[in-house]
């Protein structure tokens, strides 16, 4: 309902006993429901009116309206992992990046290492640096 969840229903309750009063509040509950069913009312005429006058064109005009309304709902995200992660089961080793999924090489042992000694220096290679 206009995008409000429980929490958000409750505290808008809670503001309206403290501003309005337990004596106003139903009254002016009912005026909000009033002027709400109202608006709806006066946005479904207008709909049937339109529908009425244009006929089949209609539903020719409301295409787009459609169309739009589902491009305000896209996902760039979930339409490209889709797109891309089609081709390919979920079972069959692919990762989301598309290489194939291989056990880590083994590595090589290690020679042991051993503390240096008092003055000694550690070992250079400068080809590393």
């Amino acid at each position: 309902m206009f995008g409000i969840s429980g929490g958000e229903l409750l505290v808008l309750i809670v503001a309206g006993l403290f501003i309005l009063g337990p004596e106003r509040l139903p009254s002016a509950a009912a005026w909000l429901a009033k002027g709400i069913r109202q608006v709806r009312d006066y946005a479904n005429g207008a709909r049937d009116q339109l529908r009425s006058e244009l006929g089949p064109e209609f539903d020719e005009l409301r295409k787009p309206l459609e169309d739009l309304r589902q491009l305000r709902e896209f996902n760039p995200k979930r339409a490209i992992t889709r797109h891309l992660l089609d081709d390919y089961p979920e079972d069959n080793g692919y990762k989301p990046n598309g290489f194939a999924s291989a056990p880590a090489p083994a590595a090589e042992p290690r020679p042991e290492q051993r503390p240096l000694s008092p003055g000694e220096r550690p070992p250079f290679d400068p080809d590393a640096t």
